[in-house]
């Protein structure tokens, strides 16, 4: 090789391949889109990021690490040439021809690891902005139109979109990077190790047959043979690889509620139950981890044998020549590596079978999630209009999901300031209705108008509190800074929670810290520092004494006189604070009184 030339016949090399690879790729990523099942999941999960008309950065960034994919391969051609020069130098006994290799080694090793780290780079900091980008849309969209709580009304169900965002976006991310870059370097090393392999192998004569350049024909019909069987192994491992991620997120969802709900489990006593339902769902990870140790088992170790047999079959090959004098250790040297190279590159097809299965896996998980979505999305919420007070229902009719009414064409309007108490049995349906005016049933017809947006406000029988500051749990769902603190103290003191006034700036999770009775008081200061036009209370009393009741009640009346009430309670001492009583019953009939 003439090195004087080689940098330039290196630059030459990476220009045509680069525009050849482009095209390659570009055309194979579209016919994998459009022909294939996991292509179209691909390209309905992450195709807007490499929209042009969003931003030409990403397939700028696609571009920049296949430029470095050739340099890598070409950097590989290069060594395999030095390698050569250099063991036939040691062969010679030739000191100047060594020394000269050093120093070209010198130069080669120190340009391959800056090629290392440029790399690295590149593709690491492609990764952070793809994953940031696909994380913001999935939790958008899962947010948006409040999929995350319709998306149980919605087919395909789905289980643990916790993990589906926090996990599967990065491995989707960071699998995909892998395995495309990992494939256009096959191709090419491959391409490029079988001309140098084709230059250095020699016939040889089989059952009487010469075969020309033997040693090429060996290594694809090893490899190729090697691969057919190994995907047959690993076959199997697609279907474990997910039933691995959804029995493990299934557990670990066990473990977050035994947390969550710890002080009821412990006043019940009920560890013994809870260990056999944790004991169970990780018997059924153990078990999915056993059958897929013992599959991989095969796999790992069917790929490991084929690999150490590669090793020493150029040398086998090659021995003979070397021994007559035909050709150079170098030669030697140089065909171990670019058989290497070639078997690597047509192993990668074989090796990557286990990614790729686990990859199947993560595209079935996130495609599913974001059908989910888009099917909740679609659902035929109630008719809810806008107006600026009061509340208006026209003719509502709210149903079971099997079809059974709940309740049948009510009517009823209520004008600003006046309040309506909600009652029944249990099963009438009075928290279905509420879900329904919430716009969060999607089993209802009919047409109802209340405030929307800020102005309406709904507190249930358990209040959420976000984590983080005492004032911002006071003022969600609107943001901390909106509610003064020395306001927010005085609300503090109107619900009886004065003793927490000093802590509106510590952050923790509250809802372990408050007292069931503590949280639905605070709810009600929620009400006195959003002002909403309307508010909905389901049970929202029923952890405090009716003291407690009376005087939360009664603030909300005086304090806020234009607002609707509309609350859900099965206390008598409820009717005093109301205008009206809507009684439900079973059978989907209703009346509506004095309370």
């Amino acid at each position: 090789m003439n090195w004087n030339q080689e940098l330039l016949n290196s630059a030459i090399w990476v220009a045509k391949a680069y525009a050849i690879t482009l095209v390659v790729f570009v055309a194979v990523m579209a016919l994998l889109a459009r022909a294939t099942v996991w292509g179209r999941q691909f390209w309905s999960l992450t195709g807007a990021y490499f929209s042009p008309r969003r931003s030409w950065r990403p397939l700028g960034g696609v571009a920049l690490m296949l430029l470095f994919v050739l340099f890598t391969v070409r950097m590989n051609v290069v060594f395999s040439y030095w390698y050569n020069e250099f063991y036939s130098a040691l062969q010679a006994l030739d000191q100047k021809g060594f020394w000269f290799g050093m120093q070209l080694f010198g130069i080669l090793a120190t340009i391959h690891v800056v090629r290392a780290v440029l790399s690295s780079y590149i593709r690491g900091a492609f990764t952070i902005h793809w994953r940031q980008w696909l994380n913001d849309r999935t939790v958008g969209e899962w947010l948006q139109g409040q999929s995350y709580y319709l998306g149980r009304f919605a087919e395909p169900a789905v289980d643990n979109p916790d993990q589906r965002i926090q996990q599967d976006v990065t491995t989707l991310v960071t699998t995909t990077l892998a395995l495309s870059m990992g494939l256009v370097g096959a191709v090419v090393s491959m391409y490029e190790f079988t001309g140098i392999l084709w230059n250095l192998s020699a016939p040889m004569t089989v059952a009487g047959t010469e075969i020309p350049r033997a040693m090429v024909f060996l290594v694809y019909l090893y490899v190729i043979g090697a691969s057919v069987f190994a995907f047959w192994i690993g076959r199997p491992l697609i279907g474990l690889n997910f039933m691995n991620e959804k029995l493990t997120a299934n557990y670990r969802y066990l473990l977050v509620r035994l947390r969550e709900y710890g002080e009821s489990i412990a006043l019940y006593r009920g560890e013994a139950v809870e260990r056999r339902g944790l004991l169970a769902s990780f018997a059924a990870v153990i078990g999915n981890a056993w059958d897929t140790l013992w599959r991989s088992l095969k796999f790992d170790g069917y790929n490991l044998t084929i690999s150490q047999i590669a090793v020493v079959f150029p040398f086998i090959i090659q021995a003979p020549r070397l021994f007559a004098g035909t050709i150079k250790l170098g030669d030697v040297m140089q065909t171990s590596q670019a058989f290497g190279q070639v078997e690597e590159a047509l192993s990668f097809f074989r090796t990557s079978y286990d990614s790729f299965a686990g990859y199947r896996a993560v595209l079935e998980r996130l495609s599913g999630f974001e059908q989910n979505v888009r099917a909740s999305s679609r659902l035929a919420l109630p008719a809810l209009a806008e107006q600026a007070q009061g509340l208006t229902i026209e003719h509502l009719t709210v149903r079971r999901p099997d079809g059974q009414v709940l309740t049948a064409d009510l009517s009823l309007a209520l004008p600003a300031g006046s309040a309506l108490l909600i009652r029944g049995p249990s099963g009438s349906g009075k928290t279905t209705l509420l879900r329904t005016l919430a716009g969060l049933w999607p089993f209802s017809d009919g047409q109802a108008a209340r405030p929307q947006g800020s102005a309406c406000l709904f507190l249930s029988q358990r209040p959420y509190l976000p984590i983080g500051t005492l004032s911002a749990a006071l003022a969600y769902p609107a943001e901390a800074t909106s509610l003064d603190p020395a306001r927010a103290a005085q609300i503090l003191e109107q619900v009886q929670l004065g003793h927490l006034a000093r802590q509106l700036d510590l952050a923790q999770d509250w809802s372990q810290v408050l007292s069931p009775g503590e949280q639905q008081r605070l709810a009600f200061g929620r009400v006195l520092a959003n002002r909403p036009a309307i508010v909905f209370l389901d049970e929202a009393t029923s952890a405090t004494d009716t003291g407690l009741e009376h005087g939360l009640y009664r603030l909300l009346r005086s304090g806020l006189p234009q607002t609707v009430l509309v609350s859900v309670g099965h206390r008598e001492t409820l009717a005093a604070f109301h205008d009206q009583a809507l009684t439900l019953a079973r059978d989907g009939s209703w009346q509506l009184g004095a309370p």
